[in-house]
């Protein structure tokens, strides 16, 4: 029997691995799947602007689980963080997926740089929703029918808000609570890098992709021309918003099928 190729995902600001199950579960039928449960919260590796010690953590994940270069599929906060090991670790990955993860580079860049550590960051960010982002709850029945009610969760296909619900989820003295903390997530959004430009100056080190959702409003905001100069031909877009793995994770799975094929071409 032959082995199934190594690929290692890094999944989205705030949402855990085992959100995206529908998504390995269809992927997982061509590769050998591996996920750190939830970047960001490993007090070794804390959230400091940039992401370097995040970027660290990736680094000793791969050089801790495998022995050979693998495939590294990354969704949003992933799939930066998976840009930015390929760079410093060429040698860790045979190619680059990026999930909806669209390079803020130029004039947004510097802005973005000039504005994180003023007093109106939170306004040009996420940070203005998680900083007041419930996270607690009666139990997790509540806590499903708080997500359901909304509209970026309810267009999720049926069964992964469950999941999320499922991995999602600790105790908390009044109930249960948010594991991917809404701290933790703010930070995040806060920190986010503003030097990513500066990767698609030179040549990229690992053959690398782009699939985004058609109706990301975060690619409309950061802009997709410096996502295409750095990926070229390997570029795409499919029916969908920023979470489209969750909205659709058998396209989802399938398009980044394709595109594994064509990088490793």
């Amino acid at each position: 029997m032959m082995t199934k190729p190594a690929l290692y995902f890094a999944h989205a600001n705030s949402y855990p691995a085992g959100t995206y199950r529908q998504f390995f579960d269809r992927l997982g039928q061509d590769f050998a799947i591996q996920a750190l449960d939830m970047h960001a919260h490993n007090p070794r590796y804390p959230v400091h602007d940039g992401w370097q010690a995040l970027t660290n953590e990736l680094i000793d994940q791969l050089t801790a689980r495998y022995t050979e270069p693998v495939i590294l599929v990354g969704h949003s906060l992933g799939g930066l963080l998976s840009m930015m090991t390929a760079v410093a670790r060429p040698d860790l990955m045979r190619c680059v997926v990026l999930l909806d993860s669209p390079v803020v580079a130029g004039w947004r860049a510097l802005f973005w740089r000039l504005l994180k550590h003023s007093s109106h960051a939170d306004r040009y960010s996420p940070a203005k929703f998680s900083v007041r982002r419930r996270s607690v709850w009666p139990d997790a029945e509540a806590a499903y029918r708080h997500f359901v009610a909304k509209e970026k969760f309810a267009v999720w296909a049926p069964g992964v808000l469950r999941d999320y619900i499922d991995c999602g989820l600790t105790h908390h003295p009044e109930g249960v609570q948010l594991r991917f903390t809404r701290e933790k997530e703010t930070a995040l959004y806060r920190s986010l890098p503003h030097h990513l430009g500066d990767l698609v100056k030179t040549n990229y080190p690992a053959p690398i992709g782009f699939i985004g959702g058609s109706e990301s409003a975060e690619c409309r905001q950061a802009g997709l021309g410096a996502t295409r100069k750095l990926v070229g031909r390997h570029f795409r877009q499919i029916p969908g918003g920023h979470l489209f793995p969750m909205e659709s994770p058998a396209l989802a799975a399938q398009v980044t099928r394709e595109m594994i094929a064509s990088l490793l071409a």
